[in-house]
Parts: structure tokens; C-alpha cells; sequence
């Protein structure tokens, strides 16, 4: 117990370091706009009081084609899958599953800048080092040893501000800002 309450409180603390980082950190240099090409947008489904947090689409979210403008100036969501085991207060399954580690949010940056998925990427890890990467709309893992993916959210660690809309990636689809 108390093993996992040490971790319960690293985590929070984690999550409360993120949150100053991310609005202290300096924003990212302007790119051209980019003409009629829209991105996907997530937002906050639900957080605990163990510092999980879950991200999710919700009816602003077109997974298909995107639902803001590349030209919109919004924070990326950041992901870096450590193999964090399930929380306890988690049960996954395909629309709630576990990303196994820990999210944050940029400062907001135009959508234009996002030109590639690496560009992205390059942008979290410009925040908050190697490892960090644009969370992706099949991020979250559920079943047994978390063996099969799920979509449309996930559950973290981290901190991502409230009400507030960020960039989300999508594999498969034309719903990023570089498509």
C-alpha cells in the first residue's frame, strides 16, 4: 500500500511539474499557413485525484477529416509510454483504454507548424525531451497485458490544461494539419 501510494504521489508530482513547464516554456517559431487543411482536435474527458487523466474525442472531434484549421493556434498533446502499469481506478477497454504512461500539453503553436508527423513529434520532445511524441487517436491499450488497441480516448498520468482544445494525431485518416 504504501508502495503504491509513493507512486500515486510521484505521479501527482510529475503532473504538477508538467504544468509549470508548460506555461513557462517559450512558443515554437511560426510557419507559413497552410491552405484549407484542417486537424483533429481532443479535449478532457474525465481526471482523478491519482493524477490519471483521460483525453478523449468528444462531438467536436471529426476523427475523418478534422475539425480545426490548420491556421488555428492550439497546445499539442504529448505522450511518452513508459509502461506504466493500470492504475487501480482504471478498468480499460477499447473507448477507455490505458496509454501505459504519461501526457502533457505544449504551449498552444499554430497547426501550420505541424507540416509532418515528425514535426510534431520534433515539437513535444522540443518541450519535454527524448521519448516524448504527439499523442495518437489509438494510443490506448486494454485487454489482457494490455494486448489490444482502443480509440477515440485514453487514460494518463500528466496534466493537460482544462477546457481547452489540442492537436491530436490520427493514423489512416486525412485529419491531420499535414494532410
Amino acid at each position: 500500500m504504501r508502495k503504491l501510494l509513493r507512486r500515486s504521489a510521484a505521479a501527482v508530482a510529475a503532473a504538477a511539474s508538467l504544468a509549470l513547464m508548460s506555461l513557462t516554456a517559450a512558443p515554437a517559431a511560426q510557419a507559413a499557413p497552410a491552405a484549407n487543411h484542417a486537424g483533429m482536435t481532443w479535449t478532457i474527458a474525465e481526471k482523478q485525484a491519482d493524477g490519471t487523466i483521460r483525453v478523449s474525442s468528444d462531438p467536436s472531434t471529426n476523427a475523418y477529416q478534422g475539425d480545426t484549421p490548420a491556421t488555428a493556434v492550439l497546445p499539442i498533446l504529448c505522450l511518452r509510454v513508459t509502461g506504466a502499469p493500470v492504475p487501480a481506478s482504471i478498468n480499460p477497454d477499447f473507448y477507455h483504454p490505458w496509454a501505459r504512461g504519461t501526457v502533457a500539453a505544449t504551449p498552444p503553436v499554430s497547426g501550420t507548424q505541424l507540416t509532418s508527423r515528425a514535426a510534431a513529434d520534433g515539437i513535444c520532445e522540443q518541450y519535454y525531451g527524448p521519448g516524448w511524441r504527439e499523442g495518437e487517436h489509438h494510443d490506448g491499450r486494454y485487454g489482457p497485458n494490455l494486448e489490444y488497441g482502443g480509440g477515440w480516448s485514453f487514460w494518463a498520468y500528466g496534466y493537460v490544461p482544462e477546457n481547452t482544445r489540442f492537436w491530436t494525431a490520427i493514423d489512416g485518416q486525412p485529419a491531420n494539419p499535414w494532410n
